[in-house]
């Protein structure tokens, strides 16, 4: 795959925050950093980097980039390193490969005095992007979309649980969007969401379905961006729980009998700077009918990247706002597919299915390689919104991590789109991860079948 510039960030320009290139060069001319976090995430979405001193960053990244192992990218969710991936294994000796930082994407780290962090982008020792890394597999799914002549906006939610350290709720009781119970979380809470100001772009928070359990919503903006601020959603809010003695858990179902933890992927597509899903008569306009049939169409297919682990498809329950089933309606919580047609900047496709598990690159670039494939193929027509209770109706979901990665392996416009090397490794690495699973003999195995079979 051939080099890939670093493309233009909402945060190229010193802004009032303080956010991007310009302003990054001058907080190290003035002296006001000791320190810069390189940061890229992994398949599992694990925050890898290094700390670098402030003196001489620029000089190193601009000549040749920081280097780590490539094993980084064959490590499954506990960092053990698997073999059988195309990118690299055993039989390659794990060369280096290089993190080369993207100046526009740096940002203050709001919990350490006199540390910036920028988002990185890694390379070949061939000074190729890495083909198989998440934010590689981002950008070709944007440029495939580029060529269309469109460009993405996507809002991301994403839920998590704040526990206290022997894993229990933080408060408890029900109670979604509860002012009340939000004062029962803080100060964890209001330090949480005061540490990430800056850090992240931050619309807001509420509390959720569960006990514990937080909704925060980042202001919408062009598709990279919005990845990154996911990925550093998670990372900061682990930091600052930890911080208050707490812990922020984004795993997707940590109570059987309580809701499960989403991220909501909100997608408006743009044209020569106009919103194209604009309407006059308050319906979805052809474009974006295409849009949401494609998404029905390929939902099987895409449903591995927004749920990785086992623990996911626990989530995919009836009556739990988790969609369980392959269905589209307007403004309506059973479904998966929303389709909300308000003004025209703000009309947009809703995508319910990911879990706050997910890599948000891999989730992101999966949600757009349906809507690439929607726009390019001839998807069926969506048909009518579905109205009501839509549990139960529609073609149900995966039901496994084993039949996700199946569903995954199976659909060739899909996997031609986000790369076939990718999707190896990727899907392979979800492979491993069930394999472990049914391996394991369990608490729940011993109590049911220990006496009585």
């Amino acid at each position: 795959m051939s080099t890939i510039p670093a493309s233009p960030s909402l945060n190229n320009v010193a802004g009032p925050g303080g956010h991007g290139q310009a302003a990054f060069e001058a907080a190290l001319a003035r002296g006001e950093l000791r320190e810069v976090e390189i940061l890229w995430n992994d398949h599992q979405g694990h925050p890898r980097g290094k700390r670098i001193s402030a003196d001489g960053f620029l000089e190193r990244a601009h000549a040749h980039g920081f280097a780590f192992a490539d094993a980084v990218l064959c490590w499954d969710v506990a960092g053990d390193v698997k073999d059988g991936l195309r990118f690299s294994g055993w039989d390659t000796g794990f060369p280096d490969l290089v993190a080369i930082p993207d100046l526009d994407t740096y940002r203050r780290v709001p919990w350490r005095e006199g540390v910036g962090q920028v988002i990185c982008d890694v390379y070949g020792t061939d000074h190729e992007l890495v083909r198989t890394a998440p934010r590689t597999v981002l950008r070709r799914v944007i440029d495939r979309l580029a060529a269309l002549g469109y460009e993405a906006e996507v809002g991301v939610e994403i839920e998590f649980h704040l526990l206290k350290q022997d894993g229990t709720p933080y408060s408890e009781g029900v109670h979604a969007y509860s002012l009340q119970k939000a004062l029962e979380l803080d100060p964890v809470l209001d330090s949480i969401m005061q540490g990430l100001e800056g850090f992240v772009d931050l619309e807001g928070a509420n509390t959720e379905y569960g006990p514990g359990q937080v909704e925060v919503n980042l202001r919408h903006a062009r598709t990279l961006e919005s990845a990154g601020q996911a990925a550093r959603l998670k990372y900061g809010a682990r930091e600052l729980a930890r911080h208050s003695g707490a812990l922020a858990t984004f795993m997707a179902k940590p109570f059987g009998d309580q809701a499960g933890n989403s991220m909501h992927f909100h997608v408006s597509l743009w044209k020569d700077g106009e919103p194209a899903f604009a309407t006059a008569d308050h319906t979805e306009n052809q474009l974006q009918r295409r849009v949401i049939g494609g998404l029905l169409q390929h939902l099987p297919g895409i449903t591995l990247y927004g749920a990785p682990t086992v623990n996911s498809y626990k989530r995919f329950e009836a009556l739990s706002f988790a969609p369980s089933t392959r269905t589209w309606g307007n403004d309506n919580r059973t479904v998966a597919i929303r389709s909300l047609v308000e003004s025209p900047a703000a009309t947009r496709v809703e995508l319910r299915t990911g879990g706050a598990d997910a890599e948000p690159h891999w989730a992101i670039a999966a949600t757009l390689a349906a809507i690439v494939a929607g726009i390019e193929g001839d998807p069926d027509d969506p048909g009518e919104p579905g109205q009501g209770n839509l549990y139960g109706v529609g073609d149900p979901l995966p039901s496994n991590l084993a039949a996700a990665v199946e569903a995954a392996r199976a659909d060739a416009a899909i996997v031609e789109i986000l790369g076939e090397d990718a999707v190896h490794d990727y899907t392979t690495l979800a492979q491993y991860e069930w394999d472990l699973f049914l391996s394991q003999v369990t608490d729940w195995d011993r109590e049911r079948y220990l006496r009585s079979i």
